[in-house]
């Protein structure tokens, strides 16, 4: 509920700061007096686009402020979901900047407009006889019936098992999408992965492949180089080993004279060990060299395939190669098992199909038992507010496809008179036994459901006599389990309410304002009496005045 407004520097508000209780509260003024301030204020506060004209001083920053008490309305979930931080306390404020920026907060929080009328919603509901458009659409005519069959908890399961249903029908689709696709590159992707195979890639080293290929189409050169480098180590008196060894000698005989020429010597015999260790090598190396074309071809063919393989599937590595290899196996796998995945999926769609036609046909079900229920409690109401010929016809048909809420289409259709043929309501029903109408609904849904604060904005606009009392008893009534706000002309509504404010202006310095004030139990007997026989009061006025408020 509602528990309190600040409103700063907007429009006539210089400052405004009232408190608001359960039950039913009555707002009444003159016309022009600033009524319709009071909402646009509060307005802003529940989402609606901020304006700079709307400022009364455009120097200085407009605040409007609301406080509620939200421990009832369960709604913490749309809390988290929002991104919000919950409190049972939660404050609303809206900020109209001298730049012209708006600003929003719940709970100290900025936030978006879009998530400030997603949680205005559940606060508090403005109904005037101009917003009862609510009523032609079929999402609320669904939510009247719902509150009277209890569907809710049922229609919760429905959405997720359609959630559910919806996203196995679009994976299937996918899958059937990609079936033809997947066909065409099975047997391109089969002769891939066996040429792949062919060469045994875990085994395939291209470095020593590339190596035997350069030794085996070098054989002369290798042969004719190796045969010229031992010839230089080893040619008799005239090779680098016996011109070592003479080099030797000549140090053997002076090592002794010091140890720079001992070290000497022993340096040359190290380098005399590691040539005569070379001229082996090379005398094996020559000795195993030989021409073989054969092998040359092999090695060439197989470096000529690792190359193909390589460009085809533009890669450097062999280790990219297999890794390429696992993908397409893992391809032609899921194609062979495509027409599984198909046939699962359709189980599973066909499953989940039998579960959603149950829950509808008990959502129907239960649907169609409240119908004579809601039919007669309107019918029953509309005649206390002064439609005594207003009929109802619901009609609830079951559709092939699933909606959010279940598997029928609604449409309630209206006469207001005798002998006259049932239509939609939008055809058949003038603005004001709409609001009559919507007064109705709301009535009844306050019985079964929580509903958030209301104010009526001068439904009762063309109603007096006993109608206006019946339409007050109603606000009465629903303010027993809600808290209601009605803006009213009427002294008969007004005197219903437990909580009496009234709207004025007041000039100071040629500058108008306009002011909200609570009244007591005798300012109250003075404003129905006012609203009873005009400014002038009588005393018949103030009896009658009391009269009402007793």
């Amino acid at each position: 509920m509602l528990t309190s407004l600040y409103i700063k520097n907007y429009a006539l508000i210089d400052e405004l700061n009232v408190q608001f209780n359960n039950g039913l509260t009555i707002i009444t003024g003159e016309t022009g007096a600033g009524k319709s301030i009071l909402l646009g204020g509060l307005s802003l506060v529940l989402g609606k686009r901020a304006d700079l004209s709307q400022v009364k001083n455009v120097d200085e920053k407009c605040i409007i402020e609301a406080a509620f008490d939200i421990a009832t309305y369960d709604l913490k979930t749309l809390f988290k979901s929002l991104d919000l931080d919950y409190d049972v306390q939660t404050i609303i404020r809206r900020e109209i900047l001298p730049s012209g920026k708006s600003r929003a907060f719940i709970n100290d929080t900025p936030t978006t407009l879009d998530s400030l009328q997603a949680l205005s919603a559940y606060l508090i509901d403005i109904h005037s006889q101009h917003q009862t458009q609510q009523l032609m659409q079929d999402d609320y005519q669904f939510k009247v019936i719902d509150a009277l069959a209890e569907n809710s908890a049922n229609i919760v399961v429905f959405g997720k098992r359609l959630n559910a249903y919806r996203s196995l029908q679009k994976s299937l689709e996918t899958l059937k999408a990609s079936k033809a696709e997947m066909i065409k590159e099975y047997d391109y992707n089969l002769f891939l992965v066996k040429e792949l195979n062919e060469i045994n890639l875990e085994l395939v080293d291209v470095e020593d492949l590339e190596s035997q290929y350069e030794q085996l189409n070098n054989v002369e050169v290798i042969g004719e180089k190796l045969g010229n480098a031992r010839a230089i180590l080893n040619t008799e008196d005239q090779g680098v080993i016996d011109q070592l060894n003479t080099v030797k000698q000549e140090l053997h005989k002076i090592s002794a004279f010091g140890k720079a020429y001992e070290s000497l010597l022993d340096r040359v015999s190290s380098v005399n060990i590691e040539l005569d260790d070379i001229l082996a090598e090379l005398d094996n190396l020559e000795e195993h060299l030989s021409s073989d074309p054969q092998e040359l071809e092999k090695v060439n063919a197989k470096l000529q395939i690792v190359n193909n393989l390589f460009q085809k599937h533009a890669t450097n590595t062999v280790e990219e190669l297999i890794s390429i290899k696992a993908e397409l196996e893992s391809r032609i796998s899921n194609t062979e098992n495509l027409d599984g995945d198909i046939s699962e999926k359709e189980q599973e769609i066909e499953t989940l199909y039998k579960e959603l036609s149950q829950l509808a046909l008990e959502i129907h079900e239960k649907r169609a038992a409240v119908i004579p229920v809601l039919t007669k409690k309107l019918e029953s109401i509309l005649s206390d507010l002064g439609m005594p010929n207003a009929k109802f016809r619901i009609e609830l048909k079951t559709v092939e496809h699933f909606a959010a809420n279940g598997r029928d289409s609604i449409q309630f259709l209206f006469t207001a008179n005798k002998g006259s043929n049932y239509n939609e309501l939008k055809k058949s029903a003038s603005g004001g036994e709409l609001s009559r109408i919507m007064l109705a609904i709301k009535s009844i849904l306050s019985e079964y459901m929580q509903l958030p604060s209301i104010m009526f904005d001068e439904i009762d606009t063309g109603v007096s006599g006993e109608i206006s009392n019946k339409m007050g008893d109603i606000m009465k009534q629903m303010s027993s389990k809600m808290q209601v706000f009605t803006i009213t002309h009427l002294p008969q509504i007004a005197a219903k309410g437990n909580t009496h404010f009234k709207v004025f202006k007041t000039d100071d310095d040629n500058v108008t304002h306009t002011q909200l004030k609570r009244l007591d139990e005798d300012e109250r007997i003075v404003e129905i009496a006012q609203m009873l026989g005009g400014v002038n009061i009588t005393e018949s006025a103030m009896a009658h005045a009391r009269q009402l408020l007793n």
